[in-house]
């Protein structure tokens, strides 16, 4: 079985590729791994944020041999204080915001629906959107994912973990993301170091990201694991101390 795992970051699949072998590319922002385990080739993806960096990670998946799952992994940001920071959660429907199409999400939790935009939402954009929705998680990846995964009629999973919390004061990242979907760090941290006002979120959002990164790490490996095993993966969330 070939299980493709998309993710926006590096940073979202770092826990979980430790003792892979990486993979040349040769495309910048899109970093590739490579795994065997009990029979299973794993192929974990980082292509950046938003649909198009969605769009070339999958490719760059399916470039290696035609996929049998496809796994959109990775963080969000939570629209309710019920969504924990740092809580790994497996949505049972994708809402893409752009075109309004849903799309279910195998062995998800039926009470946990994650909704797709083009952009990182602020703390009265994440209002909107439970309002609107009724949706507890957002990012910015998982509908790309989704939509490829239902064209070439391949099960679908999502494993989203939360790195920020519904009222998250951070300053607005979409100026620093290209047309690539890669954050332009040298350009944000020169924004932020004489911005002291934001220093304390950022901080947050850096420990809530690691153990985020964790909680996936320990969910994808489980699902793997049970995939081995012939078995579905239980609904519910997971959390790292």
């Amino acid at each position: 079985m070939r299980i493709g795992i998309i993710a926006a970051m590096p940073g979202e699949l770092k826990p979980l590729v430790r003792g892979w072998e990486p993979q040349r590319s040769g495309v910048r922002g899109l970093s590739v791994w490579k795994a065997l385990r009990d029979g299973n080739e794993l192929i974990a993806v980082s292509g950046g944020m938003g649909s198009n960096a969605a769009l070339r990670a999958f490719t760059a998946a399916e470039f290696l041999g035609a996929l049998d799952l496809a796994l959109s992994v990775g963080w969000a940001g939570a629209l309710t204080p019920q969504m924990e920071t740092g809580k790994c959660y497996l949505p049972c429907e994708v809402i893409d915001v752009q075109t309004g199409e849903r799309f279910a999400s195998s062995g998800g939790d039926s009470t946990v629906r994650l909704v797709t935009t083009p952009q990182v939402a602020n703390p009265a954009e994440k209002k909107r959107l439970y309002e609107s929705y009724g949706a507890g998680l957002v990012d910015m990846e998982a509908a790309t994912i989704a939509r490829l995964a239902m064209m070439r009629q391949v099960p679908f999973y999502c494993f989203k973990a939360v790195s920020d919390s519904e009222n998250a004061a951070l300053p607005d990242l979409n100026r620093f993301i290209d047309t690539q979907g890669q954050m332009q760090m040298t350009s944000f941290i020169s924004h932020v170091a004489v911005r002291p006002q934001h220093w304390g979120s950022l901080l947050e959002l850096g420990r809530n990201s690691s153990i985020a990164a964790r909680t996936l790490a320990e969910s994808v490996n489980r699902f793997i694991a049970e995939q081995t095993r012939g078995s579905m993966p239980s609904n519910g969330v997971t959390k790292s101390e």
